[in-house]
């Protein structure tokens, strides 16, 4: 444990950081899931919607410093070519 002021408010600092960035990331992640759920399950037009609402959570979070820039592109890309590849196949 720490026994200097500061770094025992370093201490608090991070835990709120970190369950801030855990919070986001969930959040993400089930953005990603229902997407990958509407495709799977051959919903087109939902997973049109879900594409759309997971990006913007992508995007917020690299916003927020959660996740990379780089990171975030990439992930959304992935996603985007999922959804390309079932539009080309219609």
């Amino acid at each position: 444990m720490a026994n200097i002021k500061s770094a025992k408010k370093r201490i608090k600092v991070i835990e709120v950081k970190t369950a801030r960035n855990r919070r986001i990331k969930s959040i993400v992640k089930t953005a990603i899931r229902r997407f990958e759920d509407a495709l799977s399950a051959g919903n087109f037009d939902e997973a049109k919607s879900k594409f759309q609402l997971a990006e913007k959570k992508i995007m917020q979070a690299a916003a927020k410093g959660t996740l990379h820039k780089n990171a975030a592109s990439r992930k959304v890309a992935r996603l985007s070519k999922k959804l390309g590849v079932i539009n080309k196949a219609i």
